[in-house]
């Protein structure tokens, strides 16, 4: 397998919170890309700041373990301008994210900077392309199977499009 030139060398993956779907999203990509065998640094963080220093949702934590991911050491943060600069690619959940994100960058003093490029987290995936990545805090025990289905997928779609043949 070849590698694009463009394959990010580090990834932030960005929800609201940084409790449900992000370090859902974090634990998912950071083991499709070890099993791709792609060096990358992966995080996530959130939009707000109601949950920082909390480790993520319970209901999100029981969700990933069943499918054979741990997320329960991460801790939520809020993202920073920083961020931009460390990173080569921040994926955003939903459109509302995405949106939230363009501002931040825009605000960023340093015009003449190399920031990370900004993109939805389904913008690869031809199951999922261009759909948000439902927030499952307000929902039900399905609300949380639906979100790792679709990180899984979307996860997977990212990678491809990184492979050359």
């Amino acid at each position: 397998m070849l590698i694009k030139a463009s394959t990010p060398t580090s990834v932030l993956l960005v929800c609201l919170g940084n409790i449900c779907r992000s370090p859902t999203a974090e634990e998912i990509f950071r083991q499709q890309v070890a099993v791709a065998g792609l060096a990358m640094k992966v995080d996530s963080a959130g939009t707000g700041d109601w949950h920082i220093g909390h480790a993520p949702d319970e209901r999100a934590q029981r969700h990933a373990k069943a499918h054979g991911y741990n997320i329960s050491k991460l801790k939520a943060r809020q993202v920073t301008e920083n961020d931009f600069h460390n990173f080569d690619l921040i994926l955003a959940m939903d459109t509302q994210n995405l949106a939230d994100l363009q501002v931040i960058k825009n605000n960023i003093a340093d015009t003449q900077a190399k920031l990370a490029k900004l993109a939805l987290f389904s913008e690869e995936d031809p199951t999922y392309g261009g759909d948000d990545v439902p927030d499952p805090y307000q929902g039900d025990s399905d609300a949380f199977e639906e979100v790792i289905e679709r990180i899984e997928s979307s996860s997977q779609a990212w990678i491809e499009s990184w492979k050359t043949n």
